[in-house]
C-alpha cells in the first residue's frame, strides 16, 4: 500500500499535556465497579465522578473551579441503593445529570450552583422500568428532556424526563447484553453494540432495525460504536486473535468496511470519544496509560493516525469536555479528565499556533445548550440539526435553570365525586397549639439528625486512622 510521506492536516501536530498539580482533583476514591463505562462526566460547569460508597451507590459533583485536594466529607449524591454504573450530563441544562445503577433505577438530579452542605438524597425524578441493572445512559442530542437508558434486561427505554414517563420501550430488538448506545447528530437514529456480536442501527420511533451487521469485529470481547458527523459509524473491537481493532462503516452498506485497522494486543476495551467539529476520534483504553487519536477524512485510508499521548499511570476512566467548555484563546481542541485510583487529572489537547487571534478553522460553530425540538415534536416524527453557537467570544455557562417535572395524574381527568371542601374549612380545624407541637417535633428531629451525623463523622475519622495505622 503506497503512502504519502506527509499528509496535509491542521491537526497533524496536536499534542496532549497534563495540567499542573494544583489544577488536579485529589483524594477521590474512584469506583472499583467492574463495568466498562467511563465513570466520569464533565460539562462547562461541573465534574462528576462515580465514587466508592458504603451502603449504596454514589457519585461526586465538583465545580470545575474547585481543584486541589477534595475534603473527605465533601457531600455526595447518594440516592441509589446499589453501585452507580453510569452518569451523563444533560446537553441542554448544565445543572441536570442522570445516573444509572445496579438497583435497576435511573435518577435525574438538579445540581445547585453552590456546594451543598450535606449529601443529596432526593432526585427530581426516579425512572423505574428496567428489571435488571441499568448500565447505559445517553441524552438525546437535539430534543429537550429525552433520556435513553439500556439495562441488563436487554431493553432500551426512552424517557421524557419532564413528565417522568417512558415514551418508547424497545424490548425485542436485542438478544443479549447491550455494550453501548450512541445517537447520530440529529437524533433520528442510534447505533448499538451487543454481546451477540451484532452492530445495529435503530430507528426508535419506527421500532425498527434499519441496518445490521454480524461480527464487525470477530473477537468475543466488547465492541464500541459511535456515529460520525457525516453519518458513518466508527467501531472499536477485537480480532479473533484478541488484537484491538478499529473500523469505519457506511450504514447503507455494512457488508464491507470503509476501513479496518489492527492496533495492538491488550485486554482493555477502547472507549471512543468523537469530536464532530474536527472529525478527530480519541481512543482511551481502560487500564491503558495512553490516548491515541485519529482523524477521519474522505481520503484513503479514511482513518488517519495522528499521534499518541502517553503517561505512566493507567486510567480507570475518562471524561470528555464538550467543545463549549474549552479555552479557545489557547487553541485547545479537546480536554480529558483522566481518572486515577485516587485523583482526577485534566489533560489538554492543543493545536500549536503562533497567533493569539481566534482561529476560525479550529472552532466552527458548535452545538449550544438550547434544544432544537420539544419531546412531543420529536416523538411525532420531526428531526432537527443541533442549534449551533459561535465560540469567538468564548462560552459563558448560563445560570441554574430549574428542571420542572410535571407528572400526569389519572385523577385529573375524572370529575369530582362529591361537594368540594374549601381550603379555609380545613385550616380552621388545625389549631395553633397543634401547629406549635408539630414545629417542636421537627426541631427535635433535626437536632437528633445533626447529632447522629456528627457521631458518624467522628467514627469514620477513627476508622480511617485505624486503617491507616494497620496498613
Amino acid at each position: 500500500m503506497s503512502r504519502r510521506v506527509v499528509r496535509q492536516s491542521k491537526f497533524r501536530h496536536v499534542f496532549g499535556q497534563p495540567v499542573k498539580a494544583d489544577q488536579m482533583f485529589e483524594d477521590i476514591r474512584v469506583s472499583k465497579v467492574t463495568w466498562d463505562s467511563s465513570f466520569c462526566a464533565v460539562n462547562p460547569k461541573f465534574l462528576a465522578i462515580i465514587v466508592e460508597s458504603g451502603g449504596g451507590g454514589a457519585f461526586m459533583v465538583l465545580p470545575l473551579a474547585k481543584s486541589g485536594r477534595v475534603d473527605k466529607n465533601f457531600p455526595l449524591v447518594t440516592g441509589h441503593t446499589a453501585p452507580v454504573l453510569d452518569i451523563d450530563w444533560c446537553p441542554h441544562n448544565d445543572n441536570v445529570i442522570a445516573s444509572a445503577s445496579e438497583d435497576t433505577t435511573v435518577m435525574v438530579w438538579q445540581i445547585p450552583d453552590y456546594v451543598p452542605m450535606r449529601n443529596m438524597t432526593e432526585p427530581i425524578v426516579t425512572l423505574e422500568g428496567h428489571s435488571k441493572r441499568v448500565g447505559i445512559l445517553t441524552w438525546h442530542p437535539t430534543a429537550r428532556n429525552i433520556l435513553l437508558s439500556a439495562g441488563g434486561d436487554c431493553v432500551i427505554i426512552l424517557w421524557n424526563v419532564g413528565t417522568g414517563e417512558a415514551l418508547l420501550t424497545l424490548d425485542d430488538l436485542h438478544t443479549d447484553l447491550i455494550y453501548n448506545v450512541c445517537w447520530n447528530r440529529s437524533g433520528s437514529l442510534f447505533v448499538t453494540t451487543c454481546k451477540d456480536k451484532h452492530l445495529r442501527i435503530i430507528d426508535p420511533r419506527q421500532h425498527l432495525v434499519v441496518a445490521e451487521r454480524v461480527a464487525p469485529h470477530e473477537g468475543m470481547r466488547p465492541m464500541r460504536a459511535v456515529f460520525t458527523r457525516d453519518g458513518l459509524v466508527f467501531t472499536t473491537g477485537f480480532t479473533r486473535m484478541s488484537q484491538r481493532e478499529l473500523g469505519l462503516w457506511d450504514p447503507k452498506n455494512l457488508e464491507e468496511p470503509i476501513a479496518l485497522q489492527e492496533m495492538d494486543t491488550s485486554n482493555g476495551v477502547l472507549l471512543p470519544f468523537y469530536d464532530p467539529d474536527s472529525s478527530i476520534v480519541y481512543l482511551c483504553g481502560k487500564g491503558d496509560s495512553s490516548i491515541r487519536y485519529f482523524e477521519i477524512t474522505d481520503e484513503a485510508p479514511y482513518v488517519h493516525y495522528l499521534s499518541t499521548y502517553s503517561s505512566k499511570e493507567p486510567q480507570r476512566g475518562m471524561g470528555f469536555m464538550p467543545k463549549r467548555g474549552l479555552d479557545v484563546s489557547k487553541c485547545e481542541i479537546a480536554r480529558f479528565y483522566k481518572l486515577h485510583e485516587r485523583k482526577c487529572e485534566p489533560i489538554v489537547m492543543t493545536v500549536p499556533r503562533k497567533s493569539d487571534l481566534f482561529q476560525d478553522d479550529l472552532y466552527p460553530d458548535t452545538p449550544g445548550p438550547e434544544p432544537a425540538l420539544e419531546a412531543d415534536e420529536w416523538l411525532s416524527g420531526k428531526d432537527s440539526e443541533p442549534i449551533l453557537i459561535s465560540l469567538r467570544d468564548g462560552y459563558v455557562p448560563v445560570k441554574n435553570r430549574e428542571l420542572k417535572v410535571t407528572k400526569k395524574n389519572i385523577l385529573d381527568s375524572r370529575p369530582p365525586t362529591g361537594p368540594r371542601r374549601s381550603q379555609s374549612t380545613c385550616d380552621a380545624n388545625f389549631s395553633n397549639s397543634a401547629l406549635q407541637e408539630l414545629l417542636e417535633e421537627i426541631r427535635s428531629l433535626r437536632q437528633t439528625v445533626q447529632t447522629h451525623e456528627k457521631r458518624i463523622a467522628d467514627l469514620e475519622n477513627k476508622l480511617c486512622q485505624f486503617t491507616n495505622g494497620t496498613d
